[in-house]
Order: C-alpha cells, then sequence, then structure tokens
C-alpha cells in the first residue's frame, strides 16, 4: 500500500480539509456550474475516510482486493470526492481545473469510461449507490476479503424506493462490512426536505429495517466523524449493516452558503468566489 506518508495531527487534517473546500468553490465556479452545498457539507467525511480511516491504493486497482472501497451516491455532489482523490495522490492535483469541462475525466456525476483513478461505479442516479455498495461488500465476504465498503448517501436520496430495497436486502443476508453514511442536512434542490418529502424518524426507519444505527450530531467536526467512523468499524462482522446519521451543514465554510438549499446546485460568480475564498485559507497551494 502507497497511502503514507499522510497527515496525522488534527492540525493537518484540517488543512486538507480547508484545502478541499477552496477546490471545490475554484472547481465549481471554473466550470459555471456544478453542486457546491453538499460537497462542501462532506469535506470532512471524505478528508477523515481517505487520510486517516480507509485502507486505501493511490495507485488503484480496479477490484480493490485487500483494500476498504468508497462509493458516492450522491454523485452531484463530485467535487469534494474528486480534491480529495487528487489530495490523496490518485491524480495530479492540476486536473481539478478540467472539472465538467468537454473531455475530461472529472465530469459532474462521476463515471469509469475515462478511466479516473478511485472511481470504480457511475453514480448520480440517485438511489442506485447503497446497491452497489451491498453487492461490493457481499463480494468481499465470498472472497473471503477482510475490508470494509463505505458509501455516501444524500438525505433528499432516501425518497428513492431502491434505497429501502438495498437495506432490506442488507439486513436480511446480514452484510456486516457496510458502513452507509447518509448525508443529513435537511436541504435538497427543490428545498427543505421536511417540505419536499419529510423523511420523518429516519434512524428508527434504519432500525425497523434491521441496521445498526449511529448518530453524528456534528458532521462538520473533524473528530467526531473519525470517532463515529472508528466506532462503526467495531460494530462491523456483529451481523448487521451500519448506517451512520450524520448532521452537516449545506455550504458549510462559506457563510453566504451555509444553510440553504439554494447553493445546491449553484456555482458561485467571481465576486463570490473571491468572497467564499477570503474565508477559506490557502494551506496545501491551489491547483
Amino acid at each position: 500500500m502507497t497511502q503514507d506518508p499522510r497527515p496525522k495531527t488534527q492540525d493537518e487534517l484540517k488543512q486538507v480539509a480547508a484545502q478541499i473546500r477552496r477546490d471545490i468553490v475554484r472547481m465549481v465556479h471554473g466550470a459555471g456550474n456544478g453542486h457546491p452545498g453538499g460537497a462542501l457539507g462532506c469535506t470532512e467525511y471524505f478528508v477523515a475516510l481517505y487520510f486517516h480511516i480507509m485502507k486505501h491504493d493511490p495507485q488503484f486497482n480496479m477490484d480493490g482486493v485487500g483494500e476498504d472501497l468508497c462509493f458516492l451516491s450522491n454523485g452531484h455532489i463530485s467535487a469534494v470526492w474528486y480534491a480529495t482523490l487528487a489530495r490523496s495522490g490518485y491524480f495530479p492535483v492540476a486536473e481539478l481545473s478540467t472539472h465538467r469541462k468537454i473531455n475530461s475525466r472529472l465530469q459532474g456525476h462521476p463515471t469509469t469510461h475515462e478511466g479516473l483513478p478511485g472511481i470504480r461505479v457511475a453514480s448520480g442516479s440517485l438511489g442506485q449507490g447503497l446497491s452497489v455498495a451491498v453487492g461490493a461488500a457481499q463480494a468481499k465476504k465470498l472472497n473471503n476479503d477482510d475490508r470494509l465498503v463505505y458509501v455516501l448517501m444524500g438525505d433528499g436520496e432516501q425518497d428513492e424506493g431502491q434505497i429501502w430495497e438495498a437495506a432490506m436486502y442488507a439486513a436480511h443476508h446480514k452484510v456486516d462490512n457496510l458502513i452507509a453514511t447518509i448525508d443529513w442536512n435537511g436541504q435538497q434542490i427543490d428545498g427543505p426536505t421536511v417540505k419536499v418529502m419529510d423523511l420523518g424518524d429516519l434512524p428508527a426507519k434504519y432500525r425497523a429495517f434491521g441496521w445498526e444505527v449511529l448518530l453524528l450530531e456534528n458532521g462538520n467536526d473533524l473528530q467526531a466523524v473519525i470517532d463515529t467512523l472508528g466506532h462503526a468499524k467495531t460494530l462491523t462482522g456483529k451481523g448487521k449493516p451500519i448506517a451512520i446519521m450524520m448532521k452537516t451543514g449545506m455550504g458549510y465554510g462559506v457563510d453566504f452558503m451555509m444553510g440553504s438549499h439554494k447553493w445546491h446546485g449553484v456555482a458561485p460568480n467571481d465576486d463570490q468566489l473571491a468572497q467564499a475564498l477570503a474565508q477559506l485559507p490557502v494551506t496545501l497551494g491551489d491547483y
């Protein structure tokens, strides 16, 4: 494995998160379109996974044998995943400037035919990622591969029926090497989730389907994310899939974007970019 050297201290990890947020707003601005809100909100999750939690290899083997796997179901927040992969060494950081451009490997929703290291399945057609992750986790069990599978979903995505088919299947088949996280920010493209389609008691629903459920009250607290993912790992192998309900802030880190569904899928203009970058320090160097 070639994942080290990696940041070791909290301060180093926070520097990575700050730079990735800078990358996100610059990428979306450069493309003139994209989804900054959820990407900014999930930055700590990706930093925790790729720089602390997962065993993974930036040299990248599509099969992922002997590695932990990560799938992004809500693929529209691809900017945060691309920035994390680049900063982890999967491909040159300079390539981030091609985000959502014609002939780029960094399309708006992750795809595979361009051969981008770190991406194992196309995603963004909402509702499909949990099914993919369940299948990958079952494959690892069948192959006696003891590594884990992680998947991130959106809370608005829970409106999709396929999510609940996969949830029922995973519990029935005791897919207990799977850790699914829901970005529970309360916002989706058309408005607050409580107005579009109220999710009700989401943790109770997953428990009723036979999952082990953890609550992460502040998904923008890096140590809390690391601790919760670490706790989730201790619950694997005990007969139940694990779900983390992760409360985050849409647009976290940029004050005028925070908490509003209006930044779900809108790119900042030049003035807004400058305002955002003024709040996000350069820590690792811009692309």
